[in-house]
């Protein structure tokens, strides 16, 4: 009898303590409504407003009265409202007097819209920290991308090739292009290191027409495989001095300013590599460094040095072939332009432009060629349209290991003229009559001179279609190529197509 009435007893107790449990729940459920109902969105909140409503009518009227950012007429939802309201309030808060009748309509606003505000600030201040991580995480303080695609359409012809009177140049068209993006970085502000890819795929002609007097200007042959081609730095050492570094791709016309510089651009200037510059400028490229300084706005000194085996322990910076340049560039009036221009080199003395000859005046037995080069380059705009210029230019080669140290003189010269302006702005059409290097005397003999004497006839129209496309239709022409008189007349026309981004 007691063992059943101890095992009812445990059960009423059990009982008892469930029905405890429920109620204490159903006490709390009772006495905290209001903290459930605070997670529901009241149905105000989520209601559009209405364009007709005193809420929508205000702020039209604040916009109006604080020139605030316009708002259309038509519905808005809360946050859409809201974001209309703090960019208002903004302008506002920089107001220096405010009626007490718009005040309280402002206060009766925020009021009503604090939830979103607050909701809107909290965004903003999530979005500024997440600005200023990205700005402490950037590489470098400016990063800029510059690109230039050019695509031809370019063709050649004439009679033989110019060095074999027996094999006729393969006459046809081909199509190539160039691509180069640069990576442009300041640290300062005031520097800038650069970084150029390139890949390109258009041919020498030199391969086909027997003579490098046929290469236009912006030619290169990579297929089309990326590459650096260029890693510069440039910083200023006072308010007039600059420094320019070429860890690779250098050369010394990258280091002097142009006097013609119309014609001076791969891209844009001049379609052959004869035209774009004087040639006693294209000794010598890889590694290098220059300085340039103006005396004022009207004068300038650079100097600059270049060598192509830099990295090479065996050769190194001043072993291997160089080449240093000094130029003095000068605008006595405001439409003239001069530069004098002096290039020492070291088996560099090929400048890609001339006869076969000029590139080795010493049939292959010097290993030690100096060459002192001197130039002087003019132009003279006659007025807003019209500029004439002109070059010359002088090589001296001395075989320096060779017995008699025997020498050789090259020269050159060229007339140039641009029409600015035709048939659209920044526009112009360009003429080039120059004779490319030629070796006019050798003491290695009288067979390792020039004969003859070549003429180079330019002309070029760049159409300025967009500000970022450029189109250049142009045709030159090589009498006499390599300096015989004997040669075939070669013809290379192209059409360059030039982007720009």
């Amino acid at each position: 009898m007691s063992l059943i009435n101890s095992t009812c007893w445990r059960k009423i107790r059990l009982i008892t303590l469930i029905i405890s449990l429920f109620m204490s729940n159903i006490t709390k459920a009772i006495a905290t409504p209001n903290d459930k109902l605070n997670l529901i969105t009241p149905v105000s909140q989520l209601s559009d407003i209405q364009v007709d409503s005193w809420e929508f009518q205000t702020l039209k009227a604040l916009i109006k009265q604080y020139n605030c950012a316009k708002i259309e007429n038509k519905n808005l939802n809360r946050y859409q409202f809201s974001s209309q309201l703090n960019t208002c309030l903004i302008n506002i808060n920089k107001s220096e007097i405010i009626n007490q009748e718009t005040l309280t309509a402002i206060q009766r606003l925020q009021a009503e819209f604090s939830p979103e505000l607050a909701t809107l600030n909290q965004r903003v201040d999530l979005l500024e920290s997440k600005i200023e991580a990205l700005d402490s995480q950037q590489f470098a303080p400016h990063v800029e991308l510059e690109g230039e695609i050019i695509f031809a359409v370019s063709g050649f012809a004439g009679g033989n090739k110019a060095n074999s009177r027996t094999k006729p140049i393969n006459e046809n068209l081909v199509l190539s292009d160039r691509v180069r993006l640069s990576l442009k970085s300041s640290f300062t502000g005031k520097d800038e290191l650069q970084v150029r890819l390139q890949a390109r795929n258009t041919p020498e002609l030199e391969d086909f027409t027997g003579t490098q007097m046929a290469n236009l200007g912006f030619d290169g042959d990579n297929n089309n495989e990326v590459e650096v081609d260029e890693l510069d730095y440039r910083f200023p050492l006072s308010k007039q001095t600059r420094m320019t570094l070429y860890a690779l791709g250098g050369g010394l016309g990258d280091f002097v300013p142009s006097v013609n510089p119309l014609f001076s651009g791969s891209g844009d200037g001049s379609i052959s590599t004869f035209g774009r510059e004087n040639p006693i400028r294209r000794q010598g490229g890889g590694a290098g460094i220059g300085i340039s300084h103006n005396f004022n706005d009207s004068l300038n000194l650079s100097l600059g040095y270049v060598t192509s085996n830099a990295a090479n322990p065996e050769q190194g910076i001043f072993a291997s072939p160089y080449g240093a340049i000094a130029q003095l560039t000068l605008a006595p009036t405001k439409t003239t332009a001069l530069s004098f221009t002096y290039v020492h080199s070291y088996n560099s003395v090929n400048t890609g432009t001339g006869s076969e000859l000029t590139g080795d005046p010493f049939n292959n037995q010097a290993n030690a060629i100096a060459a002192n080069s001197f130039g002087a380059e003019a132009a003279w705009q006659i007025n807003p349209s019209i500029t004439l210029g002109g070059r010359i230019g002088f090589i001296q080669a001395q075989a320096e290991d060779l017995p008699t140290t025997p020498s050789a003189a090259i020269s050159t010269w060229v007339v140039l003229l641009a029409i600015r302006d035709i048939n659209q702005e920044d526009s112009f059409a360009g003429f080039v009559v120059g004779q490319p290097p030629k070796i006019t005397h050798n003491s290695f003999g009288d067979d390792f001179e020039d004969q003859g004497t070549s003429l180079h006839l330019e002309a070029f129209y760049h159409f300025q279609f967009t500000d970022n496309i450029a189109i250049t239709p142009g045709l030159f022409v090589i009498t006499n190529p390599e300096h015989n008189n004997s040669n075939d007349t070669i013809y290379v026309g192209t059409v360059r197509t030039t982007f720009t981004f």
